[in-house]
């Protein structure tokens, strides 16, 4: 009778939430106190998710900025809306039908679809099979249809003046490669200077080296380089790399967005018709496709489940705002902006859930804002919900593995609890977070959230691991 009586008790309290505390764990307590950062820095929300209520709370209902842990509820509201097999279409379409000769007669049309994933290898897949047709020329342009998603001009340098890290890239209907290339530096032995490679090429924008190599540690190695594009000679544009390698850093690859989007893709694009030995006697630009083209080709997109596990594992903000602006395109009225609604179908998504997004500021789906604002308590909701929907397979396994794993690599190292929760992490200026799903060694799993707001939130790490640790070891146990 008194097994009964405690197992009883003990469903009682999982259904329930009886003794929810209001309190900070005393680990994290302490570890907040060694890195001097105030009680009222933090918000924290822990629910058992076979429970109906949280287990533990704390300023939970205090409005935060979560950074990139706003990707959750994108992803929540993705998958919810869209489905865990939904894809994007790129399509290709010619002025014409191809021709026996080689030629296709007028324009080339390659047509977005707001693919999150259109890299260089599967752009070069699309322009093959344009080739496989036997069009060796196109007579007319190659022209970049943009047009599904209406958006106003995006400022690179608007969040914090660093326009040319990838990060900061903003969204389209026809995206490329993630608007990045990739330079790859090379200690040169007795030279001055290092090898650079780039990667993806850019038609008619030479790469000029002008690194000093120099021999002694590597250190913060992309601190000390700067890229730029500059005019050259005839007018053509150059992609100039300045600043100081050291020669231990050996090899080491930085990934850059160096051009605002009208001019990297049509320099992309047309780097890749001449290196699949394309002829095209106009030029490439951007418009619009006319109603009267000619069918070619359709590149579809990996699933969903695919894109948002990429966009969780290493906190890709280009898929976040694809992605958002997806859910825009489902229920934009005529005229409506489309991050708007965005916001309105995220709304939508978390109502039907009984979800309460009060308080809630999303501003692009990615996190990179300074007015995002969300609960601890909401985003602890949308992960209990997500637990309990059929797509939670697919939602947990884009999280990274603390220890292991994308962006939550280097948490937890040497601790038990590594390899035990799948968590989304965040980060900006003043802000620290992480939220997910943490398993004890008891076998029970937990919905977790802790959202730092502070000056000096970056020394909130300690006190995070220091959560996620206390919730393996069975402390968040109702």
């Amino acid at each position: 009778m008194r097994v009964s009586a405690l197992i009883l008790t003990f469903s009682l309290t999982l259904s329930l939430g009886v003794g929810a505390a209001e309190t900070l764990p005393e680990p994290v307590r302490a570890a907040l106190a060694r890195s001097g950062l105030p009680e009222d820095a933090v918000a924290i929300w822990i629910q058992p998710v076979e429970a109906s209520r949280p287990s533990w709370r704390y300023r939970a209902e205090e409005a935060m900025n979560p950074a990139s842990v706003m990707k959750l509820v994108t992803a929540w509201a993705a998958l919810d809306s869209l489905g865990p097999a939904f894809t994007w279409s790129t399509r290709i379409a010619g002025s014409s039908a191809p021709g026996a000769t080689g030629r296709l007669e007028g324009n080339l049309y390659l047509i977005g679809g707001g693919d999150p994933l259109l890299t260089y290898d599967r752009l070069s897949r699309l322009l093959r099979q344009v080739r496989g047709l036997g069009i060796s020329e196109i007579t007319g342009d190659l022209v970049l249809d943009d047009s599904l998603f209406t958006l106003p001009p995006h400022d690179p340098n608007a969040f914090d003046g660093r326009g040319d890290r990838p990060y900061n890239a903003g969204p389209s209907a026809l995206v490329l490669n993630f608007n990045a290339i990739r330079l790859t530096l090379l200690t040169r032995p007795g030279h001055p200077r290092p090898w650079i490679a780039s990667d993806p090429p850019l038609s008619r924008i030479p790469l000029v080296n002008e690194v000093r190599q120099e021999p002694g540690p590597c250190g913060e190695w992309d601190d000390e380089l700067t890229a730029s594009i500059e005019p050259g000679a005839a007018g053509q544009d150059r992609l100039t790399v300045r600043g100081r390698w050291r020669t231990e850093c050996q090899r080491k690859d930085w990934h850059l967005a160096p051009l605002p989007a009208t001019r990297f893709s049509p320099a992309l694009v047309g780097a890749l018709w001449e290196e699949l030995g394309g002829r095209l006697t106009g030029r490439v630009r951007f418009g619009k496709t006319p109603t009267n083209t000619f069918p070619l080709f359709e590149e579809k997109s990996p699933p969903l489940a695919e894109v948002i596990r990429e966009m969780n594992k290493w906190s890709n903000n280009v898929i976040a705002r694809q992605i958002f602006l997806t859910l825009g395109l489902q229920v934009a009225a005529p005229g409506e902006p489309l991050a708007d609604a965005a916001r309105r179908n995220v709304s939508i998504s978390l109502g039907k859930a009984g979800i309460d997004a009060t308080d809630l500021v999303m501003e692009n789906g990615a996190g990179l804002s300074r007015i995002a604002r969300i609960r601890a308590a909401t985003v602890g909701e949308v992960l209990i919900a997500a637990w309990r929907r059929p797509f939670m397979p697919e939602f947990m396994a884009a999280l990274p593995i603390a220890g292991v794993d994308g962006t939550a690599r280097r948490r937890l190292k040497g601790d038990p609890a590594a390899g035990y929760a799948h968590v989304k992490t965040g980060s900006l200026d003043g802000v620290v977070t992480v939220a997910g799903y943490v398993l004890d060694r008891f076998g029970r799993r937990y919905a977790a959230v802790m959202l730092t707001q502070h000056p000096n939130a970056s020394a909130s790490r300690p006190a995070q691991d220091a959560l996620l640790s206390w919730i393996w070891n069975g402390g968040a146990q109702p």
